[in-house]
Parts: C-alpha cells; sequence; structure tokens
C-alpha cells in the first residue's frame, strides 16, 4: 500500500510559477506521474518518472514548462511549473504505479492522491 499527499497547489497569475510536492509513504513505488483534472474534462496525463530518475516523460501540453523530479530520501516527487498559463488551471493528482516506464494512462497506475487546487489566472 502506498499513500500520497500532494501540497503547493494555489493561484497565481499567468507566466507565473508553482512547485507541487507528492510525498508518499508505505511501500515504495517505482514510478510516479502527476495528472490533472480540469472541470468537464478527462483526467489527463502531465509528466512521469522512474525511481530513478533516468526516464521522464512529459505531455507536449507542458514540454519545456514543467519539470518532474523525485527524492527519494524524501520519499517525496516534485513538479516545478513555470510560464504558467490559465489553461493548466486544474486539480493536480500524484500517482505511483509499478511499470517499467511511466505510463500515460491512469490504467498504469494503482496509487492517488486526494489531489491539489491549481488555478492560473490571466
Amino acid at each position: 500500500q502506498v499513500q500520497l499527499v500532494e501540497s503547493g497547489g494555489g493561484l497565481v497569475q499567468a507566466g507565473g510559477s508553482l512547485r507541487l510536492s507528492c510525498a508518499a509513504s508505505g511501500r515504495s513505488a517505482s514510478t510516479m506521474a502527476w495528472f490533472r483534472q480540469a472541470p468537464g474534462k478527462e483526467r489527463e496525463f502531465v509528466a512521469g518518472i522512474t525511481y530513478s530518475g533516468g526516464n521522464t516523460r512529459y505531455a507536449d501540453s507542458v514540454k519545456g514548462r514543467f519539470t518532474i523530479s523525485r527524492d527519494n530520501a524524501k520519499n517525496t516527487v516534485y513538479l516545478q511549473m513555470n510560464s504558467l498559463k490559465p489553461e493548466d488551471t486544474a486539480v493536480y493528482y500524484c500517482a505511483a504505479g509499478s511499470t517499467i516506464v511511466p505510463g500515460f494512462t491512469r490504467y498504469d497506475y494503482r496509487y492517488w492522491g486526494q489531489g491539489t487546487q491549481v488555478t492560473v489566472s490571466s
């Protein structure tokens, strides 16, 4: 069992930055990811990272603006979000799974956090 707790969300102006954190407890998870869900939309993959950090994947919509990283000593995964846009507004979820490389769908992840709201104003 893996428990995930996200933090770091909030309200920011367009062009600003936020850093999300996801603290994991319980079993170690090999692959971690961030997803997001805007009102009325499907939950979508944002970024994923393997245990070693050597393999990362990003959605095209966030490439070059977001960076995922992890500190295994702290059992924490981060999502640094720069150059934020109003369309980045969503609830952001942390997820943990056991795939060898980060999967792009929610079905690749077994454990989920409760989510943290990110709102980007124009």
